[in-house]
């Protein structure tokens, strides 16, 4: 059991049954009355995000995953395909399971699957990823890193705001949790 002092972004609990992913917690207090504590959470079963707000104090259960190293193989229409590292076994997630994760998925990258009771629920990225500029308006002389910014379309299509010396081929550091550019890499 864990309490609302020990949620963290990231950590699954089982809610009525439910598998859910915390991702995004705030402590509340008012004037009167108890702290109450307003979580966002994702099901990781149908994907679907809610928002839920409890006592502070409330108990919850909280679930123990495995983890397994998997490289991501392609994608096939709405299914995302990878390979377990030491079994070689396929693994095919939908969308759904995925979530967003997939935009910072670059073919043969090596991810960790989340399993519960021997199914596939999640994947894990490391906390920053080097993609490749595809997409952007041109660096003129005289752009410097304190000036502006502009979109710039990643190699797996993720659109992130970059800075204006930043030109098309341009290898980036990606941070996965919040999809923000880290700084250029070459």
């Amino acid at each position: 059991m864990i309490d609302t002092g020990g949620l963290r972004k990231g950590l699954t609990l089982d809610i009525d049954g439910r598998l859910l992913k915390v991702i995004d917690f705030a402590h509340n207090k008012q004037g009167r009355g108890s702290a109450q504590v307003r979580m966002t959470l994702r099901d990781l079963r149908s994907g679907s995000t809610t928002q839920q707000t409890v006592q502070s104090g409330a108990k919850f259960t909280s679930v123990r995953l495995e983890r397994q190293h998997v490289q991501y193989l392609y994608k096939d229409g709405s299914s995302f395909n990878f390979m377990d590292t030491e079994t070689f076994d396929q693994i095919a997630l939908d969308e759904t399971a995925v979530g967003d994760t997939g935009k910072f998925l670059r073919e043969n990258d090596v991810v960790d699957l989340l399993t519960y009771n021997g199914d596939p629920i999640d994947l894990e990225l490391p906390t920053s990823v080097n993609l490749a500029v595809t997409v952007t308006d041109p660096g003129f002389k005289g752009d410097t890193a304190t000036g502006g910014t502009k979109p710039a379309t990643m190699e797996t299509g993720l659109v992130v705001t970059v800075p204006l010396f930043i030109s098309s081929g341009d290898l980036l550091k990606i941070d996965t949790r919040s999809g923000e550019y880290i700084e250029r890499v070459k």
